[in-house]
């Protein structure tokens, strides 16, 4: 038996799929002139197996996705490309293994193209990556993993998961996710919440002990992982599960409806979404409006960026779907651990405390316009809030209130309609804009407290490494009093603040947030039942009692404790 942090409660039962993503080490050993033939034909080989996978990408998402079938059938442009073909052949035929020479030649014009002027043709750059790891990949015969395609219900093991992977993974083939890394807040996590998907993270060495084809049970409710379960053990889970069914499906009475407490007061409760897909669109009617549209995910798993056009016709679509309630669109937030293939990023030794966010956005001025005018322009057709994110001072709330002026005029001067009543506000997540929320609030509309991230600077701990995970404490009683001051200060000066990060829809926290004064919470859908419900038996008076006690107290695990005794009868 396996132990684990449950991140996303519920229970599976199934085969185990490692997934290593490929990542290939090439050999340069000279091959003889009596092994060319052979390399030739290895070559020839290895581009026909990689043709066929292509093809059969291709064929998929013809259908479902043509935006991608076309990137598809570009890397099979790029497979057969004449020029490549000869001067791979050349490498060979001068002595260079079937591998070597492929990195080569890939390698050389992945620089050139690189280099490129023309942002457009730079682009081009990950196109050639992923085909050079996919031919390589069938030079070395490995076979290719991907969870955007999987054949059968499997449980997912990894070391972890990058966004790009769970943003594009078929959620309906993934009975749970089990990581060695990742904690409660790590981006994995909070996809599977939302996809309400098990998953157990942080499980020390799980990749070595597991097998392909293993048959599992995650408990994602205890938080542990049995290899190999009897039948007496399959039974007793198989139970456990319908009574965890049981338990949510009376939860999800709660779903519709206002989030009202028991003394008459109307919490505002918002939904974190991200790709915008058809699940998420269509689960906006149970909430007052998007508290958190993460709208980095438009831009992973693709080899380009997405244009000014594509990006208004999807917030178009949010916001249509929200009606006159508010959607508050987080522009481009990448970096820390967040990656993109469309982006090249250079490597740095600290990415949380680097160049990311807006940022990477005010460096890059092009890309940031491109997304101000997509949701300008959208923000003439419903109530669209724009929240910066990585906001650290008053010159940052300022430089990104000027890059929209600039887009605003730009737009005048074309004669092109947009929003005139949009709000503008801040992610509060680094201490140093809570610490001065009462100069902040006279520059912005709003705000919303992102706890991940705010919990992350105020205890130094990088959240996603396991070693320091204990020191992670989002009980932390100094969270609680950054909180407490920040939304002080926007109730006296009348300007909406909120929660979009995991505390907004902790069972623990949640009250206590409530008995600081804030009256708008945003979380994912998996939250969303369960909050309406433990709002519909809280009194604020005694939130607001709890409110007090928990910033007076020493300890994290102080706090844990007070808050599970003084709610047993609530949660």
């Amino acid at each position: 038996m396996y132990q684990g942090n449950p991140v996303s409660e519920g229970i599976a039962m199934g085969k185990v799929m490692l997934y290593e993503p490929f990542i290939p080490v090439v050999d340069g050993t000279a091959i003889s002139k009596e092994e060319i033939p052979a390399a030739l034909s290895h070559y020839k080989n290895a581009r026909g197996g990689a043709k066929e996978e292509l093809e059969a990408l291709h064929s998929r998402l013809r259908q479902d996705d043509p935006g991608k079938a076309k990137i598809i059938k570009a890397h099979m442009d790029i497979l057969f490309d004449v020029a490549m073909e000869e001067e791979i052949q050349d490498a060979i035929s001068d002595g260079k293994s079937t591998e070597a020479a492929v990195d080569k030649i890939f390698r050389k014009y992945i620089r050139i193209i690189g280099k490129s002027a023309d942002e457009r043709i730079r682009e081009r750059a990950s196109d050639l990556e992923d085909v050079r790891c996919r031919l390589l990949r069938n030079c070395m015969g490995v076979k290719e993993k991907n969870l955007a395609f999987l054949t059968d219900p499997v449980v997912v093991v990894a070391k972890d998961l990058f966004p790009s992977d769970t943003a594009s993974m078929d959620r309906k083939k993934v009975l749970a996710i089990v990581t060695e890394v990742g904690g409660p807040t790590s981006h994995t996590a909070i996809i599977a919440r939302s996809y309400e998907i098990p998953a157990l993270l942080g499980v020390p060495n799980i990749l070595s002990g597991l097998q392909n084809g293993q048959q599992v049970i995650v408990d994602a409710v205890e938080g542990s992982l049995i290899t190999d379960p009897t039948d007496e053990e399959q039974k007793a889970y198989k139970e456990k599960e319908i009574r965890f069914q049981e338990k949510a499906a009376e939860t999800r009475q709660y779903l519709e409806g206002d989030a009202v407490t028991k003394d008459g007061v109307k919490i505002e409760v918002e939904l974190n979404i991200g790709s915008a897909n058809a699940q998420e669109i269509h689960d906006i009617q149970y909430t007052n409006g998007v508290g958190l549209f993460r709208s980095e995910f438009l831009y992973m798993g693709r080899d380009t960026l997405p244009s000014e056009e594509e990006q208004y016709k999807i917030y178009r679509k949010v916001l249509t779907q929200a009606g006159g309630n508010p959607v508050t669109l987080r522009t481009l937030d990448i970096g820390g651990d967040k990656k993109l293939d469309c982006m090249e990023l250079p490597k740095e030794d600290n990415p949380f405390l680097g160049n990311r966010a807006l940022r990477l956005c005010l460096q890059h001025r092009d890309i940031f316009k491109t997304q101000l005018r997509a949701a300008l322009r959208a923000g003439t057709i419903g109530n669209l809030w724009i929240m910066f994110p990585m906001v650290g001072s008053l010159d940052d709330v300022r430089s990104a209130k000027a890059v929209v002026r600039e887009v605003q005029q730009d737009l005048d001067r074309e004669k092109i309609e947009y929003g005139k009543n949009i709000k503008f506000g801040i992610m509060i997540e680094i201490p140093a804009i809570a610490m001065i929320a009462d100069l902040a609030v006279k520059e912005v509309d709003f705000a919303s407290i992102g706890t991940n991230d705010l919990c992350q600077y105020t205890t130094a701990v990088d959240r996603l490494n396991q070693n320091v995970a204990s020191y992670y404490q989002s009980y932390h009683p100094a969270m609680f009093r950054l909180i407490r001051y920040t939304v002080e200060q926007f109730n006296k000066a009348g300007k909406p603040i909120g929660v979009c990060g995991e505390l907004g829809g902790d069972k623990l926290a949640m009250p206590v947030l409530l008995g600081f004064g804030m009256r708008r919470i945003s979380m994912g859908i998996a939250s969303l039942a369960r909050a309406k419900k433990i709002i519909s038996r809280l009194d604020l008076n005694l939130a607001k009692e709890m409110a007090d006690k928990v910033c007076r107290m020493e300890t994290a695990g102080d706090v844990e404790a007070y808050l599970k005794d003084s709610l047993k009868d609530i949660i």
